[in-house]
């Protein structure tokens, strides 16, 4: 599987729109919006969620995953002292279930061992990510809001 990652471009930003669309998908459906409305609407929100990105983790890194060169997911990534955090991951739904979301968390949580920096996250409880996390050896930590936060502590196997 040709997966590779790479830094944000400016040129990214149309994929990142439909990218970010593809996660709204179900709310969309249950509007009576037209299209023009539901691309206004996506527009803004996607603008407001960087916007949050850029200003609240101060120099996150944002990344583009690519499969054969193509775009088809991101991985925003948040580094400090003392962690890792995964901001955001998010493929494209035809890309999901095939391992390489798992193989790019593996990476990350290589990167969490070899600088012995915590890994975290925040998931959905609805989201089916939740059990790869947990089976990748993530635990939750808090719950606020629609949101479970979890980690995983470097030297922890699972």
């Amino acid at each position: 599987m040709d997966i590779t990652i790479r830094k944000l471009r400016d040129t990214d930003y149309p994929f990142l729109k439909k990218l970010y669309r593809t996660t709204r998908e179900k709310e969309l459906k249950l509007t009576n919006w037209n299209e023009e409305q539901k691309k206004s609407f996506v527009e803004f929100q996607f603008n407001a969620q960087h916007s949050h990105y850029s200003t609240t983790y101060n120099n996150m890194d944002f990344k583009i995953i690519l499969r054969h060169k193509n775009p088809i997911g991101r991985l925003y990534l948040w580094e400090t002292e003392n962690q890792i955090r995964i901001v955001d991951i998010t493929l494209l739904p035809e890309f999901t279930g095939k391992g390489i979301g798992t193989r790019i968390l593996n990476t990350l949580i290589k990167q969490s061992e070899q600088s012995g920096k915590k890994l975290n996250l925040h998931v959905e409880y609805y989201n089916p990510a939740l059990r790869l996390y947990q089976r990748l050896g993530f635990k939750k930590t808090d719950n606020k809001g629609g949101y479970f936060y979890m980690e995983r502590m470097p030297g922890k196997k699972e």
